[in-house]
């Protein structure tokens, strides 16, 4: 069975497939990859709480395969005092790139800022990954120069 593309809120079945495009996704970014119990993580951030912090939508293609992921989360600007949507993560399999799924999901991501009553969304991508860049300026967005930290602080 066959039908369009669809992007849809993960679901708690969802969740292995989507720890594993995280793996994919960290090391297409060259990153160290996700824990090793990332979908019972990803679960509890999800289902686990009456109101889940996280958001995640997957992106199916025509037939159903689980083939993208986006999540975002609800975050707060001291600039502008008010709340944004951060868009964490947005990732499709090379295979199914170019066929409207990444915009399927930026839509779906958009319409989760849309219905928090939030007016932006903002996230960040690799500076090498021209690709993402061109489809983001496409979508109209743009870039901000900045430089990412991270800094462990141990348990």
């Amino acid at each position: 069975m066959s039908g369009p593309p669809v992007v849809r809120h993960a679901r708690p079945a969802d969740l292995p497939r989507v720890a594993e495009l995280a793996r994919l996704h960290a090391e297409y970014e060259r990153a160290a990859p996700p824990a090793p119990d990332l979908a019972g993580r990803l679960g509890t951030l999800l289902f686990g709480t009456p109101a889940p912090r996280l958001r995640c939508l997957v992106a199916e293609a025509p037939g159903g395969e689980v083939v993208g992921y986006a999540t975002c989360v609800a975050e707060l600007s001291t600039w502008d005092g008010r709340e944004y949507l951060h868009l964490d993560c947005l990732f499709l399999v090379p295979a199914h790139r170019g066929q409207g799924l990444g915009a399927l999901l930026m839509d779906a991501v958009t319409a989760e800022a849309r219905a928090l009553g939030l007016a932006e969304v903002q996230w960040q991508t690799p500076g090498w990954n021209e690709g993402a860049v061109r489809f983001y300026e496409r979508l109209g967005a743009r870039a901000q120069e900045k430089v990412r930290f991270t800094l462990a602080v141990g348990n």
